[in-house]
């Protein structure tokens, strides 16, 4: 569950700390007061998108951080750790945006990406927007509901994988035929670039090795010179260093018996005849090395020159050579599986038949659900003011199957008695939509995994007793998830087990947006606001404490 939400310099937040508590909570306050904008803040935590706009005025920089218990599922920690971060007791999200409108994201203190926020994020928290029944009535989101309804978003995405690959095939097949000379053409330039680059036998180590024997080859001569004057100037010439330097240790030898002072540059002396007499030593030892060797500098050149002449015939760096043969021998063994009709045929039908299985199982589990969803949400209708509605989920077969499955997934409803099932989509009145939508999404959420939900103004639209049974149903679902309603209904409201109330102040000239934790007598209070506004009588009062039940 969501433990602290820390927010710096957020719109009209400078700094607030919030500590969360378990069960179902309520943020109230007047409009405008910024009841949102702590939504808003925890939405930036979870990756949502960010922008320059979201900074304090004034200020450099916009600061958001969200500390979650990690969920005792595991799931979590386990991704944290195949991820390369730390799995700990809590899960700390944190994102920093400057006033460049760039922006930072961290998980567990450590740098991470945005999709690696986000991920984290669906194992943590759902925001459920004020607006978010309006995406029901889009057939890709009804869809995507009832696969989550029915845990199967990952059967979901491999059915789309194999309708793909099956599509790929087929389209194949539909175009072997015709391209059969194209494609002969291009297996011939294939086959003869592969059988060149196998003829070379390019191998990286063997590359760097020849360069550097070359070169050496190459200036086989001054490399015998050069040594040569070397040992001359060391030893063997007429005023060679090493022969002084034996005279003169000599001398200074003696001399340091009238003088202990000299022995310390005689041993650094002594030390410079050693390191000379080994370097002598090693440019002999090389010098009997070095010998000319046309035959053996041609042999290399004409090696180096062959492995450029096949790089720029590739347009590639010779190092990238055995990389390029991989490719094209991989395009040489595609087209010759589509040269060959029948085994192209036979792929073909085996991903048809793989992918119609997987899409089988989807239909079978989508099936049981949507009789299951269809039953929850009209048992809701009846309590949310839609007594004798009903609610359907339809699947519409699909003949050739698609990327979704072999069924259309369709919401439908009856918002009377005796009316028939239509398309949600061309039935449903702003508050009925709004109704459904709530429904929809609290039966949803009882079977999420994910620890807490957080319901923005999701109660727009409805009132009286309607809006009751909404704080009734909040109330339920926070008995095992940790639910945060932002709401402007007193009905809600008093059915949390603690609430929170938002409101602006003025300090120096400049607005800024304050939490404060409510105890029971101030709850009364802010309840006898909602309920009655401005001027709040001892009746309001009265009734605010007997929502609280006392």
């Amino acid at each position: 569950m969501l433990r602290r939400l820390y927010i710096r310099d957020f719109v009209i937040v400078d700094r607030l700390e919030l500590e969360f508590e378990a069960g179902f909570g309520a943020l109230t306050g007047e409009t405008g007061a910024g009841k949102s904008i702590l939504i808003d803040a925890l939405s930036l935590a979870l990756g949502a998108r960010a922008d320059a706009g979201m900074i304090r005025a004034g200020s450099e920089r916009a600061e958001v951080s969200a500390e979650f218990d990690l969920p005792a599922d595991g799931a979590l920690a386990a991704w944290l750790q195949d991820n390369d971060f730390e799995a700990e007791q809590t899960c700390l999200l944190r994102r920093v945006i400057d006033n460049a409108g760039r922006s930072r994201a961290y998980l567990n203190g450590m740098p991470a990406t945005l999709g690696q926020l986000r991920a984290a994020a669906e194992f943590l928290a759902d925001i459920h927007g004020q607006h978010t029944h309006h995406s029901l009535l889009r057939a890709e989101s009804q869809r995507a509901l009832l696969d989550a309804q029915a845990g199967l978003t990952a059967q979901a995405r491999e059915v789309a994988e194999k309708y793909r690959l099956w599509q790929k095939l087929a389209q194949a097949c539909a175009h072997a035929a015709r391209d059969a000379e194209a494609t002969a053409r291009e297996r011939e330039t294939l086959e003869w670039q592969v059988g060149e680059l196998r003829t070379l036998a390019f191998e990286l180590v063997q590359w760097q090795e020849d360069n550097q024997e070359q070169r050496r080859l190459a200036h086989a001569a001054s490399l015998i010179d050069g040594t040569a004057a070397a040992l001359a100037v060391l030893d063997d010439g007429d005023t060679a260093v090493a022969p002084q330097l034996d005279q003169m240790l000599a001398r200074l030898g003696g001399l340091a018996d009238y003088d202990e002072a000299l022995r310390e540059p005689l041993d650094l002396l002594a030390n410079a005849q050693i390191q000379l007499q080994e370097a002598g030593h090693a440019l002999r030892h090389y010098q009997g090395k070095l010998e000319l060797e046309p035959q053996r500098l041609a042999e290399l050149e004409n090696r180096l020159a062959a492995v450029l002449a096949l790089a720029r015939k590739h347009r590639v760096a010779p190092e990238e050579l055995p990389q390029q043969l991989v490719q094209l021998q991989m395009r040489l063994d595609e087209l010759s599986l589509f040269a060959d009709a029948t085994a192209l045929a036979e792929r073909e039908a085996k991903a048809h038949a793989d992918y119609a299985a997987a899409a089988k199982i989807l239909s079978t589990g989508r099936a049981t659900t949507a009789a299951a969803l269809g039953k929850a949400v009209t048992e809701a209708m009846q309590q949310l003011a839609m007594a004798g509605g009903s609610f359907a989920v339809a699947l519409e077969p699909l003949p050739d199957g698609a990327a979704h499955g072999l069924e259309n997934v369709e919401f439908l409803v009856s918002a009377n008695p005796g009316q028939p099932l239509r398309p949600l989509a061309k039935v449903a009145s702003g508050g009925e939509l709004s109704r459904i939508g709530l429904a929809i999404q609290v039966i949803a959420s009882h079977s999420s995994q994910v620890p807490t939900l957080i319901f923005d103004e999701v109660d727009a639209g409805i009132g009286g007793r309607v809006a009751e049974i909404v704080g009734r149903l909040l109330h339920q679902l926070g008995q095992y998830r940790q639910v945060l309603c932002v709401t402007h209904l007193p009905q809600v409201a008093a059915c949390a087990e603690w609430q929170w109330s938002v409101a602006k102040e003025e300090r120096g000239g400049r607005t800024f947006s304050q939490v404060s934790p409510l105890d029971r007598d101030q709850r009364v209070d802010e309840i006898a606001r909602m309920l009655g506004g401005v001027n709040i009588t001892p009746t309001t009062r009265k009734h605010a404490a007997e929502m609280l039940g006392g």
